[in-house]
């Protein structure tokens, strides 16, 4: 099979396009034929070095894929070959197959296409799981959402409508605002042209948001906090500027706000059963038109370092994906 191989720690254009063995299922698994692979941010930081998990090299990226079952291992009943299903790998993604525990995939609806479900899993997975089980974020509340022109970030602006909260985008550009408002945000910051406290000041009439959703980090985490209500939630999702901010413990303090983590693959990994009711339940959305992914671009297998690339230099609006 082809794939995309990391063989040294480096920017993604050191990556190579490899001709390899076809993988095969273990007991517990099966193998997919892949037919869309997502492009996350963690992807690209891992074939750097920069990621909390560092895999022997050489190896494979690419944490989530679409595709159709064409092999199973030893022990699995509950799948069989042909069957569509939707995955989060973690590893070995950008090939042409992938071998994953049976456990940990979904059946794909049919009138879901592999390109929107490929670029579905991660993101939306992410944001359900920070907003509803780590933020208990509850209708009539107020959600900021920073970096909301991205992938986890439209995912979060579509979401925390469903949860019946007033959403505020905020994002770099105004084309990214411009898909957040089509995702249905009630309000929109652009903080490279405006304050983001001022404006999130001006937009709840002193009182801040009750919960941050930050996947920037940087600067952009302080003024996120210092912008939170009375005992809000700061979501930490991720860094994508690249800088792991630092946060205040006094600003905790004196809104008694939390700072909640939020690792959605080790949830998966941890409480495989209730990744899989979520899964199930985002994947009856989608089905339902309920949610509608937002994917920019679809790069062939051989162009995976550029949409990395891409993706490392916040070209992408929403989701970028691999089609082998």
């Amino acid at each position: 099979m082809k794939a995309i191989q990391c063989a040294q720690w480096g920017p993604p254009d050191q990556l190579r396009l490899a001709e390899l063995a076809d993988p095969q299922p273990k007991a517990g698994e099966v193998r997919i034929r892949v037919g869309g692979a997502g492009v996350n941010f963690p992807d690209a930081l891992i074939v750097q070095k920069k990621y909390q998990l560092q895999p022997p090299l050489p190896f494979i990226p690419g944490a989530e894929v679409a595709g159709s079952i064409d092999a199973v291992g030893d022990g699995v009943t509950q799948l069989k070959r042909g069957d569509r299903v939707v995955a989060f790998v973690g590893l070995g993604g950008f090939a042409e197959q992938v071998c994953v525990d049976a456990a940990m995939t979904v059946p794909l609806p049919p009138s879901v296409s592999d390109e929107v479900a490929a670029g579905f899993t991660l993101t939306y997975a992410t944001s359900h799981h920070a907003l509803f089980d780590r933020a208990q974020l509850k209708a009539g509340e107020t959600l900021l959402v920073l970096g909301a022109g991205g992938g986890v970030g439209l995912a979060a602006v579509e979401l925390g409508k469903l949860a019946g909260a007033r959403v505020i985008a905020a994002a770099s550009t105004d084309e990214k605002l411009a898909a957040c408002h089509a995702a249905g945000a009630d309000a929109l910051v652009n903080y490279s042209s405006i304050d983001l406290r001022e404006a999130v000041k001006t937009l709840t009439d002193g009182k801040g948001a009750d919960v941050v959703y930050d996947p920037v980090g940087g600067a952009y985490t302080e003024a996120a906090l210092r912008s939170t209500a009375w005992r809000g939630r700061l979501l930490v999702i991720g860094f994508a500027n690249g800088e792991i901010p630092k946060i205040a413990a006094n600003q905790l303090l004196l809104k008694e706000v939390s700072a909640v983590g939020v690792f959605w693959g080790e949830f998966a990994r941890r409480e495989p059963k209730n990744n899989a009711r979520m899964i199930g339940e985002l994947m009856s959305w989608l089905a339902q038109g309920k949610l509608k992914p937002k994917v920019s671009k679809v790069y062939p297998l051989a162009e995976t370092p550029r949409a990395l690339e891409d993706l490392l230099h916040r070209r992408a609006i929403g989701k970028l994906v691999v089609r082998p």
